[in-house]
């Protein structure tokens, strides 16, 4: 079993976000997706234009197997922050193999 961590906002969801999935899962022969996403407050602590459970449930009918929010904290920081939480998280799983991020 072989499992691609994404890590994204979806902001909205569009077609190059289901690119970036069917891509990311067969460049790594996943069996897998799992997103890292924001919740309702994106970096730098912009309001989110579609709230999560949409843009969670556009990323779960387009090929994502799980969506996780990323703690605010993490989502509404930097670039540096953004990064390191959702990566962080994403290790603590123990199950991702790979990671994707465009």
């Amino acid at each position: 079993m072989k499992t691609v961590g994404i890590i994204a906002e979806y902001n909205p969801f569009h077609n190059g976000h289901l690119y970036q999935l069917q891509t990311a899962k067969e460049k790594t022969g996943a069996d897998y997706v799992i997103v890292i996403m924001s919740g309702n407050f994106l970096q730098r602590g912009v309001p989110a234009l579609i709230d999560k459970y949409a843009r969670s449930r556009m990323a779960l009918l387009n090929g994502a197997d799980l969506v996780i929010e990323l703690p605010v904290c993490y989502a509404t920081g930097s670039a540096e922050y953004f990064a390191a939480g959702a990566v962080a998280l994403l290790d603590k799983l123990h199950v991702v193999d790979d990671l994707c991020f465009g």
